[in-house]
């Protein structure tokens, strides 16, 4: 098998892994309502915390981000072997992160990726993915709003990539575009969470959703 057969194996992989989605899968485990029936109607762990089923929602989050890990951490493994570049692997973070949101198992919608996002930049760079989650632990325990913990978090992992490739990583272009474009779909994703939050009406974490 040729490098591009080896690469487009790879990114429909990272889609398929991407389109689990581990609120249904945790919904059926801990039997629980859909999550798209309820709340914010996002198959996501903050939706799922809302059921009030804590197991269940950081079931969801570890499960979201490993998934995100395991396609990005195949791919890295795999690229002496399969002849991965950098780009071949920037294209499988993006593909396992689109799985999630445009899931093919739930008529191609999802989650927002934040969790995905984060398993993702662990493959990445491990420090990166620790920066961005002290950020967003900063902001949700001063602010205790999920969602605007998760777009400040988002906004910094580039600004974190950018700066870490120039003191303790080596730096790769393809995987800094590929987080800025995460980021993008990120903050597109929280539109009506950015209108809420300027609106006042924006649920805080733990608390049902605000008509």
């Amino acid at each position: 098998m040729n490098n591009l057969l080896w690469a487009i194996v790879a990114l429909l992989a990272a889609y398929l892994i991407g389109s689990v989605s581990f609120a249904m899968v945790s919904s059926r485990l801990f039997r629980l309502q859909d999550p798209r029936t309820f709340g914010s109607g996002n198959p996501g762990a903050t939706n799922m915390l809302r059921t009030g089923n804590r197991k269940a929602a950081l079931f969801t989050l570890l499960g979201d981000a490993f998934k995100g890990w395991l396609a990005v951490a195949l791919a890295i493994y795999l690229a002496p072997i399969a002849g991965f570049t950098d780009s071949t692997i920037a294209l499988v973070a993006i593909a396992v992160f689109l799985g999630h949101i445009y899931s093919c198992f739930l008529n191609f919608k999802g989650g927002k990726g934040v969790a995905t996002a984060v398993g993702v930049l662990f493959a990445l760079q491990p420090w990166l993915a620790v920066a961005t989650i002290a950020t967003w632990l900063i902001i949700a325990v001063f602010f205790r709003y999920s969602s605007l913990a998760a777009l400040v978090a988002a906004v910094f992992a580039p600004f974190y990539y950018f700066l870490g490739g120039q003191l303790a990583w080596p730096f790769s272009l393809p995987w800094f575009l590929a987080i800025c474009f995460l980021t993008v779909v990120l903050l597109i994703k929280h539109k009506k969470n950015i209108a809420n939050l300027m609106a006042g009406t924006e649920s805080k974490i733990g608390q049902k959703k605000k008509s």
